[in-house]
Formats: C-alpha cells, structure tokens, sequence
C-alpha cells in the first residue's frame, strides 16, 4: 500500500450481511434504523468502506500534505462498545445540536452512541444534512 492511501476505501461487501453479524440483536437493530434515517437523508445507499464502516454517498479530498482520497460523506460503525456516527465536525450547529441530541460521547469527528433510544432521532437527522452540506461545500 502506498503511503499515503487511505486505508479506508469503498468495498463490494454487501451491507446487509454485514449488519447481520452483529450480534448484539438490539445493536444491530439500532443499525438498522441508522441505515434507513442515513439513507434518507443523504439520498445515497450504503456502502461497506473498508471491513467495518457504513457509508454513504463519497467524495474525493487533496491536502496541501499531498495526501488524497475518498471518503464517504457520512458513515456510522457497530463497535464492540457502541455505535460510532462519522460526521462532519465544523459545521455551524453541531454543537447545539449536540446539546439537545441525547446520552452521547463525541470526538472532533465522531460521535458515540450506545443506542438509539438514548438520542434524539430528529436531531440526528439534522446532524446527518448539515454534515453532508458541509462536506459537499468544502469539496464540490
């Protein structure tokens, strides 16, 4: 692998069989919901990106580094200890929208999540937009 190829790359592995291995039946059911309300609100369908994260739609990064590639544009993975959501982290909203999403733990890209029914789904499905305008803003 080169050295600066991202590791993370979009897969043929069907979504669905994945999922299925969770095997924590609530997790994976709160995965499930996560597909749908992702789906609907980027408009793309998911994809494996590399052997264990969810993502939807993609879009192609260039650093001044020289370091390039894809990405989805959002994404969430079934972690041993919860649900991890990849979204955008500067966009205008986020953290007030934090403020009201639920039971959460966040990082400057990722927000942790035990399950759904510790947050707020509407808020989540904002979260979920404006994460996606920002990315498309910031690479058209």
């Amino acid at each position: 692998m080169a050295k600066n190829q991202n590791k993370t790359i979009e897969t043929a592995e069907n979504v669905l069989d994945f999922l299925n291995r969770v095997t924590d039946e609530s997790k994976r059911n709160d995965c499930l919901e996560i597909v749908e309300i992702m789906k609907e609100q980027t408009g793309f369908e998911p994809k494996m990106w590399g052997p264990g994260i969810v993502g939807f739609g993609s879009y192609h990064y260039s650093y001044e580094s020289g370091r390039e590639g894809d990405a989805p544009l959002v994404a969430f993975s079934p972690r041993k200890a919860e649900i991890s959501l990849y979204l955008a982290s500067g966009f205008d909203q986020r953290d007030s929208l934090l403020k009201e999403f639920g039971k959460h733990k966040s990082a400057k890209a990722c927000i942790y999540i035990k399950r759904i029914a510790d947050i707020d789904v509407q808020v989540l499905r904002k979260l979920v937009s404006l994460s996606v305008a920002h990315v498309k803003n910031l690479y058209p």
